[in-house]
């Protein structure tokens, strides 16, 4: 188990949040793959669309549909594309046939930081002011 991601109770916290249609399960310190955001690299998104809140011993809360002031905070490690995958299509008997190409833009993240809005706004300014911290040190 990863210390980072474990609260102060022991215990592991976690959220399932929505973005681009899908939904993903992460742990603070996970690295993840969405569909591409409008975001810079280096630069911190917030997720408010939280469907499920683990905290542990605190207990389970469940969104209807979403639970109420609670965020997941990432930060931006890459945007980039995946491999190349080739699409055909035809039509028997026809001779129609058509050969594209196509590569899914991602945004690659890491979870900052999971919890009530207050909460994820300290974590948010404390690796900020870290990042900063380590830029004037170069």
């Amino acid at each position: 188990m990863d210390s980072e991601s474990i609260n102060e109770e022991g215990s592991n916290m976690y959220a399932i949040f929505e973005t681009g249609g899908k939904q993903y399960k992460v742990e603070k310190g996970d690295v993840i793959f969405v569909e591409k955001l409008s975001a810079a690299e280096d630069e911190v998104v917030t997720f408010d669309k939280v469907l499920y809140l683990d905290n542990g011993k605190k207990g389970v809360k469940i969104g209807t549909p979403y639970v109420a002031s609670t965020l997941v905070a990432a930060k931006v490690l890459k945007q980039g594309k995946n491999k190349k995958i080739t699409v055909f299509t035809y039509k028997p008997k026809k001779n129609e046939k058509r050969k594209l190409g196509h590569r899914q833009p991602y945004t690659k993240l890491e979870i900052v930081s999971i919890g009530s809005a207050t909460t994820v706004n300290k974590a948010v300014k404390s690796s900020s002011e870290a990042a900063e911290t380590e830029e004037a040190a170069e």
